[in-house]
């Protein structure tokens, strides 16, 4: 009998391969195609890492670390590393070293060491043994085991975040990275070996260090531009999650097994109420101000951030008045379009800035004017005799995503201007070596709203992600350091009460649609958590504008 071939569509051409055929082999044909790497694959709308073998007949795509998967596969092996380079070092010192991934920051990761110091002379020895270890082309192996002794090894390793994770997993089996003798755990798949790993840099940092990963040139290392602000912000988020005890998804579900997790959310909500109240104190303490401008990404629950800061600022005796930006929206037919022809809401041009500045500066002087109101259904700016003046004590609250950038207010004066950056900043951890991409909370946010109040699938909400990340990458995050205040409003429970909400929308999602492979990851890492029943959830709560139940109209 003759060699078992399998058929495989490749860019629309249909090829032969022996059945058992390695990916890996299968993209050496066409990396030269190609000008980012090759690390995965698709095949049949699965993510297969190149290690994998042909055995049926199917659609092959390739995946490069210019594509989403791709870059997040290449940051994760560069970790896995890293941890590999710190526990080879630790070996030849001869001392206890662990290092552990806090969050994101510029393009990178933060890390932070315990039993040695992070400064220039060890963290050149820790790159030129990772650089060693590249050259060696190492295989990056993976083997399946079961979660009871996934749990026996992490408590050998002495990973307690690991092991206090999966002894909530329901999953049998669990994937185990090593290379050589180093076995760790990871969230998500891998390069074949350390050969495919030449990008990456370490640079000092506060009291850690950052591994720095190459942007859209996929072969240049991006240049270390950290938020300092937005660093202290995560770094406050992080140290409060230590008191609490709750750094990671083990720990929170351990509070939720163990019946504390009503605790935890009225300690999250009242913490969160200071903080909004503090920072009331500091605007009433500036007379000057009268315009609060708040900008921020999608699903970061500006509006209720918005009412809820509005309530402090009258309890210091002001009068606040929220205005939202999009009332300045031009007519539709003047809305600019992109380059797909369809109209950019998002650009500043789509705001009658002219208009804008003109009535703030009305109000400034303390003249008497009427205030627009946006039309969705009919694309147009209504007047239906919402007037106002500003007196002594008032104060106007503005929300929308250009309110950072001064080219909306050019006419205002500074003095006159605080501005507040707010994100959803997650800080929880999945463990010690596998951070939580803050994108991830304010995608689950935001679909379960969209399902809620929109009529808008998952399916849908994921395909248009990735045009809202361009949009806030060109139009909210570059203005984020002209911040006065930068607010964090990620609740550290919120992901175990939105499990419950977004897991029936993302199984809707059919196995053979584009956006299947992103559904399939998010209901993975839903599946970290013990669910938590919105009862206990305030109705002033940021999440109830995504869950609903809401006191205020949002």
């Amino acid at each position: 009998m003759g060699e078992a071939m399998c058929r495989i569509t490749i860019h629309g051409e249909e090829k032969q391969y022996p059945k058992g055929t390695a990916f890996l082999d299968i993209a050496a044909q066409y990396q030269t195609q190609l000008a980012d790497d090759i690390v995965l694959v698709l095949f049949n709308n699965r993510l297969r890492e190149l290690n994998r073998k042909v055995k049926t007949d199917g659609t092959l795509s390739f995946v490069t670390t210019h594509d989403k998967a791709g870059r997040k596969a290449y940051r994760r092996s560069v970790s896995l590393l890293m941890q590999r380079a710190v526990y080879n070092l630790a070996k030849e010192d001869g001392k206890l070293v662990a290092v552990r991934i806090e969050h994101s920051i510029s393009q990178g990761y933060y890390c932070e060491l315990k039993g040695e110091t992070a400064n220039e002379a060890y963290l050149a020895r820790l790159e030129g043994e990772m650089r060693r270890l590249v050259e060696a082309k190492l295989p990056i192996q993976k083997e399946s085991i079961s979660t009871d002794e996934a749990v026996a090894l992490f408590q050998e390793l002495g990973m307690r975040d690991k092991e206090r994770l999966f002894a909530y997993r329901r999953s049998s089996k669990v994937n185990i990275y090593s290379i050589g003798r180093y076995r760790d755990y990871y969230y998500g798949y891998m390069v074949p070996d350390t050969g495919y790993l030449n990008y990456f840099e370490l640079k000092q940092y506060d009291a850690g260090f950052v591994l720095l990963f190459p942007d859209k040139d996929t072969k240049k290392v991006s240049v270390f531009a950290p938020s300092h602000k937005l660093f202290h912000v995560l770094r406050e988020s992080a140290e409060w999650s230590e008191k609490l005890d709750i750094a990671t998804i083990g720990a929170l579900n351990d509070a939720v097994a163990q019946g504390r997790i009503r605790d935890v959310i009225l300690l999250a909500e009242a913490l969160m109420e200071r903080k909004i109240g503090s920072l009331a104190e500091q605007i009433a303490a500036q007379p000057d101000k009268k315009f609060i401008m708040i900008a921020g990404p999608s699903s970061s629950g500006k509006t209720t951030f918005s009412h809820r800061l509005s309530i402090q600022l009258m309890a210091q005796g002001l009068k606040p008045h929220p205005i939202a930006l999009d009332d300045y929206y031009v007519n539709r037919a003047d809305t600019p379009k992109d380059e797909d022809g369809k109209y950019n809401f998002e650009c500043l041009e789509a705001i009658d800035i002219e208009l804008f500045n003109h009535d703030m500066s009305a109000l400034l002087k303390g003249e008497r004017i009427e205030l627009p109101t946006y039309n969705f259904r009919t694309g147009m700016r209504e007047y239906k005799g919402n007037a106002k003046q500003l007196g002594k004590n008032d104060i106007l609250v503005l929300e929308g995503i250009h309110g950072l950038n001064d080219k909306l207010s050019y006419t205002l004066p500074s003095f006159s201007k605080l501005k507040i950056y707010i994100s959803a900043l997650t800080q929880l951890n999945i463990d010690e070596h596998n951070s939580l991409p803050t994108t991830d909370g304010r995608m689950i946010r935001r679909m379960v709203r969209d399902a809620r109040t929109r009529n808008i699938t998952a399916k849908e909400t994921i395909t248009m992600w990735d045009s809202v990340r361009r949009g806030e990458e060109q139009y909210i995050f570059p203005f984020q350091d002209e911040a006065d205040v930068m607010f964090n409003s990620a609740l550290i429970y919120e992901l175990a009460v939105l499990k419950q909400y977004a897991e029936p929308l993302l199984f809707q999602i059919g196995k053979d649609c584009p956006e299947y492979t992103e559904a399939k990851r998010l209901l993975k890492f839903l599946d970290y958590f013990l669910p938590v029943p919105s009862e206990d959830v305030a109705k002033n709560s940021i999440l109830r504008e995504f869950i609903g139940g809401s006191c205020f109209h949002v």
